[in-house]
């Protein structure tokens, strides 16, 4: 997985980086909350590991402010707060969990290992949505482990959103992967995305209104 993972405390930050690459996770480190919500708007991440009391933005005002954004990455807070109102607060912003500090680094690998089963299916896949997964490698979508069969344009934007997963994609971006720069308005690009809609058996594209399109990770019961 790509993980941000936002920790001021040095040597509790290259401790948990190093023991992850070790477990083949690709690592950012984030040492403030301004530099970390920059890096997570500007490019993806399967994970975000987040302490609440950081420099800058603090870890649950960047998660609000993600939300805000449509970029809603799976999120592990780890901390030592345990005020019930901040912990309640960090489960209300929509994370997956909450490891108290300190705190052993199996265990968190034994929750990063939940948040993989939860939001993948084979390695290889991709999970839209309870049903529906998408293999990039052979441009295939599948629903219950079964190939749906959809037209090249149709694919092309299943690949661009699922590569966007939890975040907004613009109807430029539409334009220049599945159009190939060709000026095409935004009806037309809804039409398409609405055709492909009617085709599928779970409504998991999102129209984000004025703004594009995304699939939203799913995120665990």
């Amino acid at each position: 997985m790509k993980i941000l993972l936002l920790e001021d405390e040095r040597m509790l930050s290259d401790a948990i980086a190093e023991y992850l690459m070790a477990l083949g996770h690709r690592i950012l480190v984030c040492y403030d909350g301004t530099d970390a919500l920059k890096q997570i708007t500007s490019e993806s991440f399967d994970l975000l590991i987040l302490d609440i009391n950081v420099p800058g933005i603090d870890g649950l005002d960047l998660l609000e402010q993600l939300h805000v954004l449509k970029i809603r990455p799976p999120a592990i807070y780890i901390s030592a707060l345990v005020d019930i109102e901040g912990i309640s607060r960090a489960y209300d912003l929509g994370c997956f969990d909450y490891l108290k500090k300190p705190f052993h680094l199996k265990e968190l690998s034994l929750r990063i290992d939940k948040v993989m089963q939860s939001c993948t299916i084979p390695r290889s896949h991709t999970r839209l949505s309870k049903s529906y997964a998408y293999d990039a490698s052979i441009s295939t979508l599948l629903c219950d482990n079964v190939t749906q069969h959809l037209s090249k344009r149709q694919l092309q934007i299943i690949d661009l959103l699922s590569r966007n997963r939890g975040r907004v994609v613009d109807f430029d971006q539409f334009r220049t992967y599945i159009w190939d720069d060709e000026y095409v308005d935004n009806a037309t690009i809804r039409a398409e995305v609405s055709r492909l809609k009617k085709s599928l058996k779970e409504d998991f594209i999102q129209n984000i209104r004025a703004l594009g399109y995304m699939i939203d990770i799913p995120r665990s019961r």
